[in-house]
Parts: C-alpha cells; structure tokens; sequence
C-alpha cells in the first residue's frame, strides 16, 4: 500500500500545481481505519478561489477558439489515463471513502467511459437551419460557450459525478473552476491530474480544495462565473441558487426520499433484492438510494420476513479487504447523522434490526453502522420524511396501488422512484403517476445510464438542466440565432 500520509497535494490554478495562500492544510482520512491519512490538501480561502476563477476568466477565449477536434483528443487522452491507472485510483477512492475497491474500480472506468461519451457527442452538438420564406437569406442557430463554469462536487462518487459535468463544460469550450467534497479531495484530484497530462492548456481546469465557508461565495458569486453545477444537500443547493446572479445558470442535483413500492402481484424475491441493493449498496449513501419502501398490506408480513432474513445475512467491512456488502460511513458527520436518525426511528416506529454501530477489532477506528430496518412507519415519521443518507430502510404499509402512488409522491423530492410488478398496467401506469425524474420499473432506484439524461423534480432539482446523456451538454452553452442575407 502507498505512503500518503505525509504527502501534501496542491491545487491546480493557472496551469501550476501551488499551495494554498495560507499555508494551511488538512488530513484525508480513512473512514475504514481513521488512523490512516490518505494525504494532506489544501485550506483554500477566498484569496485562492479568486485566483481560480481570474485563471479561469483569461484562459476562455483561447480554449473557445481551439477547434473541436483537438478538445476531444485532449478528452480521449484523459479518460484512457483513468483507465490506464484505474487499480491505483479506485484504491485511494475506497481509502479515502469507504466503498469497495471493485466498486469503485468501476467508477473510476465509468468515468473513462463518461469522457470518451462528451468528446464524442460534443463534435457534432450544434444548431439548426430553419426554413423561412425568403430565398437570398439564411437563418440559423449556431451554440457558443458560456464561459467560466464552477463544479462542485460531493464525496459519495467522488470520480465520476465531477466527470458528468466538467467532460461536457470542457468539451463545449467553457473554462471550469473544480471544488470537490472535502471529504474525497484525493479523487478530484486525480481527476484533474488526468486532464493535466492529457495537455489541457493553462488556466483551462483549475482544481482547488478547502471548505465551502471560506471558498464558496467567491467560486459561486464572481462577475466571471457564468455557470454552476452542484450536486449535494437540498439546503446547501437552495443557497447557492438564491445567491447566484441573474445571468448565472445553476444546475442542481440534490436530495431525495426515493420510495421503491412493492404490489401484491410482485415477485418478493426479487423485490426483496431491490431494496437490499438499492438501500444498502454504498452503505446507503446514494442520493437515489432507497430509503422508503412501500409494501400492500396484502403480501407486508411476508415480504417483511423475507427482507429481515436478506438482511441478517449481509456483511460489513473494509472494502480494501474483502468483497464486502456494506462498508463504512464516509465521515464522523456521517455516522453522527445516521445514528441520531436511528435513534429518532426507535421513538417512532417498530424498530425490526440494526443501526447498530460495530465495535472490536477491524471495527473501532472505522465508522460503521449496520443496516437497519424499521416496520410500521408511516409518512408523518422523520424517518420517512427527512434524508438520512445511511443504511436504513422504512417500511410503509399501503393499501393498493392509489394509495401507494399517494403515499409516494407525499414528499418534498422527486429524485427516483421504482416499482416492483408483474402487472404490466401498473408499470405503464406507474411511469405516468410517480413524481420523479428517475423512473425505474423491476429495477433498483439507484443507478443511471451515462448516456441517458438524470436528474429531479420538486426539491431534488432546480429541474432547469439535465446532467448526462447528450442533454448534458445544453447547459454548457448558449444559442444565437443568425439572420444572414445576400
């Protein structure tokens, strides 16, 4: 295993790897072995993130001008250096996260795969020609760069959630500020370092690490700054949507409460593998997570033994040591929030396993918690209303699909949303009644295509933009439209 403990990692501003103004930095921990330091980065401050978006602001106009075939090439070369390091870069990203390195192996080559999708679709994203009615003109639409755009990104897909924004910020010829989660800094990193050595001009990708108090409000607030992509909390996600200027773009993925509804015509089994996966993989710290699942009264009893017994069975552990069910929380934070949900879940409802956190040994110095199920929940509950963002799931009793829709769609988010049938009419149905922007029938809520368009509705989107897909791409641009005669 490497040595990055006494390693100190830079930013990346104006086309030079330098420290931060104030000289300070902060220990990347492990949340498998806390005593493990996964590096030290950067307290970056106003100072910093002032620089980035100035390093920013000067680089556009040349990398606007650069033609489309070389920002591709640059793009290709990245995401075949992911590729190329993908065993070492998934291991820093289970270090420094907590998931299993063969999931996160295939983030790191789901990245790679990202990138080569925008630099291809973004040579042929263009305008129309549209018909008119006199024959010497021509009238068309023609797509241009914004200009600066900040990425801000969370720690529970440290690779590829800023791969989804800045592939297609880059390709369209925009100039990206990157501040990745403080919680994974080591990915974004090397995320960067990619681009870096794939020959992005100067000034093209800054990538600069600290705390959202100190570097926020001037990556977000800037004249310069054109565009902001955010994904995390609902709350964070409001303040920068109200703070940000008028003619700034805000893309935003945030919260989500997501339901997964079991009728009486389901397979249990294979439902009972919906939720397992879809709420507990990553340790539950999926913003489409399944977290709410809503059973007919007709099968719950049965289907709730089924899922007990899943769930007793699953294992917990270090991700870098064994293909493990569940891995760490990502952060003391973390642990500190799911516990106390777990806690408010005992005064509300039945609690039926888990939600303990483990101790002894390969234990104690990792934030572990088991999965937890909780019966009788209903949707007055906060643990059926509020994010936890862990492995708990809450089991809502309905009576048919109706009531089920009703208790669904009775949130304030709009994430994703799944359904298990074999009833072909309630699938179609489904599709039409869920308020989600992720619609999942016999499949799990988490999960998406990189080539299909993602997002929310209600209060898990600014639903203004759609990240992935080619879709992905519209945000980063802007349309003229051209009137030319003679």
């Amino acid at each position: 295993m490497d040595d990055l403990s006494q390693q100190i990692f830079l930013n990346y501003i104006g086309g030079n790897w330098t420290p931060g103004v104030s000289g300070k930095t902060a220990p990347n921990r492990n949340p498998a072995d806390t005593d493990e330091v996964v590096g030290h980065f950067q307290v970056s401050g106003a100072e910093d993130a002032q620089q980035a978006v100035q390093a920013a602001a000067a680089a556009f106009a040349a990398w606007r001008d650069t033609p489309i075939s070389k920002r591709a090439a640059i793009l290709f070369r990245a995401a075949q250096h992911l590729e190329d390091n993908a065993e070492s870069i998934a291991r820093e990203l289970t270090r420094e996260e907590g998931k299993g390195v063969n999931l996160a192996k295939d983030e790191v080559l789901r990245s790679a795969q990202t990138i080569r999708f925008y630099a291809v679709e973004g040579q042929s994203f263009t305008g129309e020609t549209y018909p008119n009615d006199d024959p010497d003109m021509i009238v068309y639409s023609q797509r241009e760069p914004l200009g600066v755009v900040t990425v801000i990104s969370p720690w529970n897909f440290p690779i590829s959630i800023p791969a989804r924004k800045i592939a297609p910020a880059l390709i369209t010829g925009n100039t990206v500020v990157f501040k990745p989660s403080s919680d994974a800094p080591m990915s974004g990193y090397r995320l960067t370092e990619a681009f870096v050595r794939a020959g992005l001009p100067a000034g093209v990708l800054n990538f600069l690490t600290g705390p959202a108090g100190a570097v926020g409000e001037a990556i977000t607030g800037a004249s310069q700054v054109r565009a902001i992509s955010f994904t995390g909390s609902t709350a964070a996600g409001e303040q920068i949507h109200r703070t940000a200027g008028l003619t700034t773009r805000t893309q935003m993925e945030l919260g989500g409460k997501n339901p997964l509804i079991v009728l009486a015509d389901a397979d249990l089994d294979r439902a009972v593998d919906l939720a397992v996966k879809g709420g507990f993989s990553l340790s539950g710290q999926a913003c489409t997570g399944t977290s709410r699942v809503l059973v007919d009264r007709k099968v719950i009893q049965a289907y709730t033994e089924k899922l007990l017994a899943r769930i007793k069975t699953l294992t917990i552990g270090n991700g870098l040591e064994g293909n493990f069910d569940l891995g760490p929380l990502a952060t003391a934070r973390q642990l500190d929030n799911v516990l106390g949900y777990i806690e408010l879940g005992k005064q509300e409802a039945t609690h039926l396993h888990g939600g303990d956190r483990l101790t002894g040994p390969g234990f104690d110095r990792g934030y572990y918690v088991t999965p937890a199920l909780f019966a009788g929940v209903t949707q007055q509950m906060r643990i059926a209303r509020e994010e936890i963002f862990g492995p708990v799931i809450a089991l809502i009793e309905v009576d048919g699909y109706e009531d089920a829709i009703a208790q669904a769609n009775d949130t304030e988010y709009g994430l994703s949303a799944a359904i298990a049938t074999t009833d072909a009419r309630y699938a179609h149905r489904f599709a039409r009644d869920i308020q989600a922007g992720t619609v999942k029938i016999n499949r799990t809520t988490t999960g998406n295509l990189i080539n299909a368009p993602f997002g929310g509705l209600k209060h898990s989107s600014t639903s203004t933009f759609r990240e992935s897909g080619r879709v992905g791409l519209e945000f980063y641009t802007q349309i003229k439209t051209v009137y030319r005669a003679g």
